[in-house]
């Protein structure tokens, strides 16, 4: 096998995708529509303007996201467009219990060491020495993925 050999692949679901992209755009049109026939103070009508668009923008921003895949390699976590999220030798631990703060339908990674923020909506986020994986995704692929993820950050460093 070569190091860039795929060893799972995460991608959103389809129903979860457009759910989520329809809620999001359906909140922004709402505040936009609000804001528009029932006109509060100008200052308000101007803030439910900016958040509609924002919301409107997040949700397109959502659907681009969420067309990408994620793939773990020997190497590390990337997505299919090159960007390496978390290379396996970075890794301090991989959550996925009940209680981990991570994202629905997905797991948690806390890094050796800071990582420069990046958020791709509905599939995955950094800040700091954090990642979240999921969202949109299935359950049981994150799942597969986290315990792939797991087994190849112990091969990297055996445990003392």
């Amino acid at each position: 096998m070569q190091d860039n050999d795929v060893l799972a692949v995460l991608r959103a679901s389809t129903p979860r995708r457009v759910i989520g992209v329809l809620a999001l755009g359906s909140l922004g049109v709402l505040l936009l529509y609000l804001a528009l026939v029932q006109p509060p103070a100008m200052g308000w009508q101007l803030v439910m303007v900016a958040l509609g668009a924002l919301v409107i923008w997040l949700a397109e921003r959502m659907w681009r996201a969420t067309a990408r895949t994620l793939e773990l390699t020997r190497e590390g976590l990337r997505s299919d467009d090159g960007v390496m999220i978390a290379r396996i030798a970075d890794l301090a631990s991989v959550e996925r219990g009940v209680f981990a703060f991570k994202p629905s339908n997905g797991f948690s990674i806390r890094l050796k060491s800071k990582a420069p923020a990046a958020w791709q909506p509905g599939l995955w986020w950094r800040v700091g020495r954090r990642i979240g994986v999921g969202g949109v995704t299935a359950s049981a692929n994150a799942k597969v993925m986290a315990e792939i993820m797991e087994d190849q950050m112990n091969r990297q460093s055996p445990p003392d």
